[in-house]
């Protein structure tokens, strides 16, 4: 898919290249303007080798960040260190000026050169970036002035710049995630129509058939119509509506997941609200809860109803499956996995502490049973 004629993709991991790239074409242009200038008033200097040699550290690392920047190293710490080196170059104001030149409110060492540094923060962090570096640049700013009152106005424009930038790479980061979910919405609607056709040619046909084949034989087959609807009506939700989708933080709606479970003898309830959880986390308990839904089917019957309950309690997010079935024998769990059969420890209790929550079983001879599984937010 094209947008505009860009890739979506590209636009979306890095919408502040074009930002980046302008930073690096104005700190080049300073860079040229401040060296005329020191060049042009060199013997007005104090030390008129030491101004040449902050330019030819300026220099220096303005050749290291157009590296730094485009070379896959992270652009947030390179800002920071760049705030600090500005920093430094400002501070060498009083050791290459003359007390003359300083009085006469020159510009101090690296002149307009100087704001990059904030500009580069506020393009890594947003506004609250912009802010901090824009106070620290002016405090060393104002410490080598010699009035504070002439250099108001510099002040103002650097913070106000500062948080215009900030907020322009706030606002094109948001919307990126925007496009990327948009994108990724957009490929997953059209997976799931090829394999909706794909589907529909084979193994839909085939279950239909199953169902109302085994619907009129009766007995077993009965049973097995039952559960091939079943898995029909699933199957074919799920090529209809597709999974619950993951955001731009990698979370998943837990209750939009497990409503994919319900059927005719399914009853999901779920809070109206979202319940996000990590997406693994999500695949893992709707496992969990499909796994504990085929044993109602086996043990209890095709047509035995169940129900389940989502909770979210803030920083905990409860689940619990519930039937009507005559219960599982006290010890019956562990005898089964002494035999080597599996199926709870592995596809039940194993992936719920593996997530680092809890699960428990209520039942009894006539009452039923009920798998209550407990997430910690914070664990999943």
């Amino acid at each position: 898919m094209r947008v505009a004629g860009r890739d979506p993709h590209a636009v979306s991991e890095r919408p502040l290249e074009p930002l980046w790239r302008g930073l690096l074409f104005y700190r080049v242009l300073t860079l040229l303007s401040t060296t005329a200038v020191v060049l042009w008033t060199l013997d007005d200097h104090a030390s008129p080798a030491g101004a040449v040699a902050v330019q030819a550290v300026m220099a220096a690392w303005t050749a290291y960040l157009a590296r730094g920047y485009f070379g896959g190293r992270p652009r947030g710490r390179l800002a920071l260190a760049d705030l600090a080196v500005t920093c430094g170059v400002i501070a060498t104001t009083p050791l290459v000026q003359t007390p003359a030149q300083i009085a006469a409110d020159a510009p101090v060492s690296g002149s307009i050169w100087t704001p990059c540094a904030v500009l580069a923060c506020a393009l890594a962090y947003g506004v609250r970036g912009g802010l901090g570096g824009a106070v620290l640049l002016c405090t060393v700013l104002l410490a080598v002035s010699a009035r504070w009152q002439d250099e108001v106005g510099d002040i103002q424009l650097i913070v106000l710049v500062a948080v215009s930038i900030g907020f322009a790479s706030t606002v094109l980061r948001r919307q990126a995630r925007r496009l990327s979910a948009a994108v990724a919405a957009q490929a997953a609607m059209a997976e799931r129509e090829r394999l909706a056709r794909a589907v529909h040619d084979g193994v839909l046909q085939v279950l239909g058939y199953v169902h109302r084949r085994g619907a009129a034989l009766g007995g077993d087959a009965g049973t097995l119509a039952a559960l091939a609807g079943e898995q029909e009506v699933a199957l074919r939700t799920l090529l209809t509506t597709g999974g619950a989708p993951t955001d731009g933080h990698g979370d998943r709606d837990l209750a939009d997941a497990l409503r994919m479970l319900g059927s005719a003898r399914v009853s999901v309830s779920t809070p109206a609200h979202p319940v996000p959880l990590p997406a693994h986390a999500v695949d893992e308990l709707v496992a969990v809860v499909g796994a504990a839904l085929a044993n109602v089917a086996l043990h209890v019957g095709p047509d035995a109803p169940a129900w389940v309950l989502v909770e979210d309690m803030g920083r905990e997010v409860e689940i619990s499956v519930r039937d009507e079935g005559p219960g599982i024998p006290e010890g019956r769990l562990a005898e089964a996995e002494r035999q080597g059969r599996l199926g709870v420890a592995r596809s039940m209790v194993g992936r719920v502490r593996d997530l680092g929550g809890t699960i428990s079983c209520e039942t009894g001879p006539g009452r039923g049973t009920e798998w209550i599984v407990r997430m910690v937010r914070e664990q999943a």
